[in-house]
């Protein structure tokens, strides 16, 4: 791992992924965490560059839909617990499932919007698991 994708990851780390849990809980009222496998990102830097907008925005974008009502915010409050995100080489390998309170999306970052899962889709994932 060079420089650059180390500066970028404590980057992700320190900044970007603290943001994006402040923005969930302004959206749903609670501070749902990243968990990463920032070994999956390490050698890659494209990856780096696009998982936050190929996951997270989209994650948010999804949330705001879901939590248009108190109904929504609660099932999200009460269902949603942790939140894993995995970089995959391929979008063969690509994979989202949402059970026992994890949302799990292995995405092909480097890939741009080719290896991610559109903000419809994750609704759909978490609304059919809330």
């Amino acid at each position: 791992m060079g420089l650059n994708e180390r500066r970028k990851m404590k980057e992700l780390q320190d900044v970007t992924f603290p943001e994006r849990v402040k923005e969930i809980e302004e959206i749903c009222g609670k501070a749902i965490p990243y968990e990463v496998a920032w070994d999956t990102l390490a050698d890659d830097a494209e990856a780096l560059k696009f998982i936050d907008n190929l996951s997270c925005h989209r994650l948010n974008m999804a949330l705001r839909v879901i939590c248009l009502d108190q109904m929504g915010k609660e099932a999200v409050r009460d269902g949603l617990k942790l939140v894993k995100l995995k970089n995959v080489v391929t979008p063969g390998e690509m994979r989202m499932q949402f059970a026992n309170g994890v949302l799990e999306m292995d995405c092909a970052y480097a890939m741009g919007t080719g290896g991610m899962f559109a903000d419809g889709d994750i609704r759909k994932v978490l609304e059919n698991g809330l």
